[in-house]
C-alpha cells in the first residue's frame, strides 16, 4: 500500500480531481483530510472513503480564506499529528459568468477572479503546511490542474 501510515490533506476534495485523488490515497492505505466548501460533497466523500475501507476527516472551509485554511491545517495536525502530503486541487473557471470564454473575451475583473481562485488557495494551503512539513523533516506537495489549462476543454476557459 503506497500511502500506508500517511496523512494527506486535499483541497477541493469533494468532487472532481480532488475527490479522485482522495479515493486513490484512501484505497492505498492513507488517511485523507478532505477540504471543500460544500458540506454535502464532504459528507459523500467521507462515506465513500469509509466504504472503500479508508479513513477520512472531512473539513468544510473556504480555500481563499487565510484563517479558515490555517484552522484546517491546525485541526488536521491536532487530529493526526502530521501532514505528509498536501494536494492542492482547488481551481477551475466556473466562478466567472462564461466559464468557456477565451482569454480575449474576459474582462480584467474576470481574469483577476480566475487568478485569485486558481492560485490563492494553492498559496494559502502551501504557506500553512510548509512549516508543519519542515518540523517533521519531510513532506510532499502536489499542485494539480485540469486539462482546461492546455486549452483543450469545451466547457472551461484555458485562461
Amino acid at each position: 500500500m503506497r500511502f500506508e501510515g500517511k496523512v494527506a490533506l486535499i483541497s477541493a476534495a469533494g468532487a472532481g480531481i480532488g475527490k479522485a485523488t482522495a479515493m486513490i490515497i484512501a484505497r492505498e492505505g492513507g488517511t485523507v483530510v478532505g477540504v471543500d466548501v460544500e458540506q454535502a460533497a464532504l459528507d459523500r466523500l467521507a462515506a465513500d472513503v469509509a466504504s472503500a475501507g479508508g479513513r477520512a476527516l472531512a473539513l468544510r472551509a473556504d480555500a481563499l480564506d487565510p484563517a479558515a485554511v490555517d484552522g484546517v491545517v491546525k485541526r488536521a495536525v491536532d487530529a493526526h499529528g502530521r501532514i505528509d502530503i498536501l494536494v492542492n486541487a482547488v481551481g477551475g473557471s466556473t466562478i466567472v459568468p462564461r466559464p468557456a470564454a477565451a482569454l480575449d473575451e474576459l474582462s480584467l475583473p474576470e481574469w483577476q477572479k480566475l487568478l485569485d481562485f486558481n492560485l490563492t488557495g494553492t498559496f494559502l494551503f502551501t504557506h500553512a503546511v510548509v512549516p508543519v512539513m519542515k518540523r517533521q523533516g519531510a513532506g510532499k506537495i502536489v499542485n494539480l490542474a485540469s486539462i482546461a489549462g492546455r486549452g483543450v476543454s469545451q466547457s472551461s476557459s484555458s485562461a
